[in-house]
C-alpha cells in the first residue's frame, strides 16, 4: 500500500503549536506523544522537527504499527511505538517510566489507511464485509451491532453518534430486513439507506449513509467513551509548560474536547474571595480561539482535512496533590 497519499491534516499548525514546549531548554529530551499514530505521518514530522524530542506513539490497529514501524524505522530508538487505545495512556507512560510529558497530539476519527483499505468496512463508497473494528482483534463487528441490537437501542446509537434525524425510519428497515437475512456487506446497507429516507433528507449533507455509518463505528470502537477518559488523561500526563493539541472531525468530539479544556481554563473559586488561592485558579491556558479550522488551499490538497476542528491548550499548573 503506498503511504504517498497520506496527507497529515494541519500538520504545520500541529507542530507550531507544541513547538514552544518541545524547543524548550530541560535537563532531559523533551518528550511528545502522538496518541493517533495512524500512518505515522504527524509521528514523522514531529520527529524530523524536533530533533531532541523523544516520540512515544500509540494505536489500537496493528497493521498501522506496523506500517508506521518501517516509516519511523530511520528514527531508531526515539520511536516507541505501543499497541494500546489511547485512554490507556497512563498506564503506557507508568510502564515506560515517563512521569510527565511535554508534548500530546491526537487526531481523531478514521486513519486514512482504515478508510483506503476496503476490506475494513469503514467506507460506504465501495461495497465491504461491515467490520469497522480499528483494533480487528477485538470486540464486535458493526454487523454484530446491527444484526442483534434491539430497534430501540438502535435508535439511540444513530441519533447521539450519528445526529440522524431519519434514525427511526432507518432502523425499522434494518430491522425488517435482517429479519430476513442477516447483514454482512456495506453496499446492501448503504441501499437500504437510500430507500428508506424521504427524497428531502437525500439532497443535503453528501452520501445519505454517512451518518449511519459514523453511528456505527463510534459505537463499535466505543470512541466517545474513551475520549472522554482519554482527553483528561492527557492533560494530566502533561507537565507545566506542556502543550496538547486535538483534531477533530466531527461535532461530538470537538463538543468533548472543548469541555475539558474550557473546564481545565477556568477559575473554580467561590464568588467573592479577594484573593484566589491556587487551587482554584486555571491549570490550562487555551492556545486557539475556539476551534482553527483548515485554510482552503489544504481542503483543496486534501479533502479529508474538511471537517477539522483544531483545538490546542498548555498546562500552566500542577493539579492539587
Amino acid at each position: 500500500m503506498s503511504q504517498t497519499r497520506h496527507v497529515p491534516v494541519m500538520l504545520q499548525r500541529c507542530l507550531d503549536l507544541l513547538a514552544p514546549a518541545l524547543e524548550a531548554p530541560g535537563p532531559q529530551p523533551p518528550v511528545v506523544v502522538d496518541c493517533t499514530l495512524g500512518l505515522g505521518g504527524h509521528s514523522e514530522a514531529l520527529l524530523t522537527a524536533f530533533p531532541e524530542a523523544r516520540l512515544i506513539a500509540l494505536d489500537r490497529d496493528k497493521e498501522a504499527l506496523r506500517l508506521s514501524g518501517e516509516r519511523l524505522a530511520p528514527f531508531g530508538d526515539r520511536a516507541t511505538l505501543v499497541h494500546a487505545v489511547y485512554d490507556e495512556l497512563p498506564e503506557v507512560l507508568d510502564r515506560l517510566g515517563v512521569p510527565k510529558v511535554q508534548g500530546i497530539l491526537f487526531d481523531l476519527g478514521v486513519s486514512s489507511m482504515q478508510l483506503d483499505e476496503s476490506d475494513r468496512g469503514f467506507a460506504y463508497a465501495r461495497d465491504a464485509p461491515l467490520d469497522m473494528r480499528m483494533d480487528q482483534t477485538t470486540g464486535i463487528s458493526a454487523a454484530e451491532v446491527l444484526n442483534t441490537y434491539p430497534p430501540g437501542e438502535l435508535v439511540r446509537i444513530l441519533r447521539a453518534y450519528g445526529e440522524e434525524k431519519q434514525a427511526k425510519r432507518i432502523v425499522s428497515a434494518v430491522v425488517r430486513e435482517r429479519e430476513k437475512e442477516p447483514f454482512t456487506n456495506s453496499a446492501r446497507l448503504v441501499e437500504l439507506i437510500r430507500e428508506a429516507l424521504p427524497q428531502a433528507a437525500m439532497r443535503t449533507g453528501g452520501n445519505p449513509a454517512k451518518r449511519t455509518f459514523q453511528a456505527l463505528r463510534i459505537e463499535v470502537n466505543g470512541e466517545l467513551t474513551v475520549l472522554e477518559r482519554a482527553i483528561p488523561a492527557a492533560v494530566s500526563a502533561l507537565a507545566v509548560g506542556g502543550r496538547i493539541a486535538v483534531l477533530a472531525y466531527q461535532s461530538l468530539e470537538d463538543r468533548l474536547v472543548k469541555q475539558v479544556f474550557a473546564a481545565g481554563a477556568a477559575n473554580t473559586a467561590p464568588p467573592g474571595l479577594p484573593v484566589v488561592p491556587e487551587r482554584y485558579q486555571p491549570r490550562l491556558k487555551l492556545l486557539t480561539r475556539g476551534a482553527e479550522l483548515p485554510t482552503e488551499e489544504e481542503v483543496a490538497e486534501n479533502r479529508r482535512a474538511a471537517p477539522a476542528r483544531l483545538r490546542g491548550a498548555q498546562r500552566i499548573r500542577e493539579d492539587e496533590r
